[in-house]
């Protein structure tokens, strides 16, 4: 069964694959949703190849970025970064009180390695399969987000998402 969490990150993947266009070929209903731990990358459009992360967390303030989450495992973040890859990052943020969801972009070209800081490396019973992990510092990067705004006002059911229509997206800058 999954957690409230998986389910969190399951409902930001559909959310993106449902309502946004791939950002490099701008192709609509193209993005699909890449297997579970797929390293890096959580989607990917079937038509040009373009790969994304897709980090998804409650907030009470949907409208600004927040300055830092939990990332993923880190050796292959670092790996990644180490030869200059990086991946372009939808970011959806679910209001906790209202359930409303917004989403952001961050494009690889606007990320720093600096963005990206490692945890602790976990140590004896504390030790996870997926072993170091990271978190995104966004504080150096807040202005560089683009905001996804949808023309209808999107309500996030976690576990049970469900859109009557696709709509068209603005690209806007973020705040």
């Amino acid at each position: 069964m999954a957690t409230k969490k998986q389910k969190l990150g399951a409902f930001g993947e559909d959310h993106v694959v449902r309502n946004y266009a791939c950002p490099s070929c701008e192709r609509s209903r193209t993005l699909k949703k890449l297997p579970t731990n797929f390293k890096c990358a959580d989607v990917i459009c079937d038509f040009c190849g373009f790969l994304a992360q897709v980090k998804t967390a409650y907030r009470s303030n949907i409208d600004m970025v927040p300055s830092r989450i939990p990332g993923a495992a880190w050796n292959p973040q670092n790996d990644r970064m180490t030869v200059g890859i990086y991946f372009p990052l939808f970011l959806v943020l679910v209001d906790r009180n209202t359930s409303a969801a917004r989403t952001y972009y961050l494009a690889p070209d606007l990320q720093v390695p600096e963005m990206f800081t490692a945890t602790m490396p976990p140590s004896g019973p504390a030790k996870r399969a997926g072993g170091q992990r990271f978190y995104y510092d966004f504080s150096l990067v807040q202005d560089r987000f683009v905001a996804l705004d949808s023309t209808h006002g999107d309500q996030a059911s976690v576990g049970t998402a469900k859109h009557s229509r696709k709509t068209r997206h603005q690209w806007t800058r973020s705040r």
